[in-house]
């Protein structure tokens, strides 16, 4: 993959060891495939190594049964000084008819790092197009939510310590 590529998508096969107790794939074992594709996608964009920073939005939609084909796909929506906004969304079919549905989709913020772990620049994604303009101004939009809702989680965390 070339360095400055926007968007990745991960394809494999959900296996017996990813299901719950109810027989469908685990939740954990998406949010798992969720990390990896957000890790391809922002190294791929950054040409380094980079963290998870949040995970948020999450929604389960529809479940995912074993032997289908997962297709997790992710892309930059968004890029600060350091960090990358990666829209997901995940996929599944039987691979015998390939008609895929919307399984789950949420937003991931990755932060590029050097060598000591310290944030590093990343380049600036521009919008080319209404859609990305879209996605952007969206990704600003929940960022300023989350904001707001960082600080009134703080007042519950002091209970938790």
């Amino acid at each position: 993959m070339s360095r400055g590529k926007r968007d990745i998508t991960l394809r494999f096969l959900a296996e017996p060891g990813d299901v719950n107790f109810g027989g469908k794939v685990h939740g954990g074992a998406v949010m798992k495939w969720i990390d990896l594709a957000a890790y391809a996608c922002s190294a791929a964009w950054s040409g380094k190594y980079c963290i998870t920073a949040y995970a948020g939005g999450i929604r389960f939609v529809q479940p995912i049964h074993v032997g289908n084909l997962v297709e997790v796909s992710a892309k930059v929506i968004y890029t600060g000084r350091s960090s990358m906004h990666i829209a997901i969304g995940v996929q599944a079919s039987d691979p015998k008819e390939l008609k895929n549905r919307l399984t789950t989709h949420c937003i991931v913020i990755m932060v590029a790092v050097d060598e000591d772990g310290k944030p590093t620049s990343v380049p600036e994604w521009i919008p080319e197009t209404e859609e990305d303009v879209k996605l952007r101004d969206s990704a600003i939009k929940l960022m300023n939510m989350r904001k707001e809702i960082g600080e009134e989680m703080e007042a519950h965390v002091k209970y938790l310590k």
